[in-house]
């Protein structure tokens, strides 16, 4: 227990080295709440090897050979340095699942309490895209070798799980902005839409972290399933427009608006697609197509 914590106040001196260039000891430990002692005792080895150096810069090719001290899940094509930022992107995918499911709960419940919550969560995930974006410009400019050049992709992951904040928010501001509730035929379409869009980031992101490729052809399955929920959620749309008086203007508002939910979903399941190329690409330097998913024809489960 007391290796764990020390571990753990490591690297969060790892992290303040790395992406916030401090200029002194005394800086790190103030940020942090320790002793400035405790800081040069946890440091020392890390000096001694080469992983810190003067002027406080993390060496990210040194630090590979004590990143196992930090319980880093490895893969067989990791590279120095990357889990500081694999660690960021982790939890920053736990938090755009936790906002959509906020967002969705709100909508289901029809709490506006809720809405307002998950839309205030999109702040930090702006914050958190811009904090990985930062992190990846500082680390390449410390390292600019060839290897850490991929790092760029994770400024990528970071963008993709922003947009899907985005569309979250989309399903929030329904239940701040519309007056109706949704009935129970179309939420029943819209809760499976809701559970098929979850799984699929949660997969994809393992696919990319921890390169589990096989996850692909699952979330590709999951994707299929979700165009297919989304084609019975728009005839529900249509049938039930299709029985409101032409004139009935906030009806045809409403669904409209309830339109844009269903796409939401759609979009967020492609966006896993993509995540889930974007670790094809990264892991074995097979490119990605420019073509959307949503528009490819003829394709093929295998990698």
């Amino acid at each position: 227990m007391v290796k764990a914590t020390k571990n753990t106040t490591l690297k969060s001196i790892l992290d303040i080295i790395l992406y916030e260039n401090p200029a002194t000891q005394d800086e790190i430990a103030e940020k942090l709440g320790i002793t400035r002692r405790y800081v040069t005792k946890l440091l020392q080895p890390m000096v001694k090897n080469g992983v810190v150096r003067r002027a406080y810069i993390l060496d990210l090719q040194k630090f590979n050979e004590f990143s196992e001290m930090f319980d880093e899940e490895r893969t067989s094509r990791e590279y120095a340095g990357s889990f500081l930022i694999k660690d960021m992107l982790k939890n920053m995918a736990k938090h755009v699942c936790h906002q959509l499911e906020k967002s969705y709960h709100s909508f289901s419940n029809y709490s506006l309490e809720m809405a307002n919550e998950a839309l205030k969560m999109d702040y930090t995930t702006n914050n958190m895209h811009e904090k990985v974006r930062s992190s990846v410009d500082t680390a390449i400019s410390i390292n600019p070798y060839s290897e850490f050049s991929k790092t760029v992709v994770f400024g990528e992951i970071a963008y993709d799980l922003e947009r899907i904040g985005d569309h979250s928010g989309i399903i929030a501001n329904f239940t701040i902005k519309e007056s109706y509730e949704v009935d129970p035929e179309m939420l029943k379409y819209l809760e499976e839409m809701y559970q098929t869009a979850r799984r699929m980031i949660k997969w994809s992101m393992d696919a990319f972290i921890n390169e589990k490729l096989d996850l692909k052809n699952d979330v590709m399955d999951y994707e299929e399933k979700l165009h297919s929920l989304q084609k019975k959620a728009l005839n529900c749309i249509a049938t039930q427009m299709a029985e409101i008086p032409f004139e009935d203007k906030d009806r045809s508002t409403y669904y409209i608006s309830l339109s844009r939910v269903v796409k939401a979903f759609e979009r967020i399941g492609d966006i896993s697609i993509e995540i889930t190329d974007t670790a094809v690409e990264y892991y074995h330097n097979i490119p990605r197509t420019t073509t959307p998913e949503r528009f490819r024809k003829n394709r093929t489960h295998k990698l």
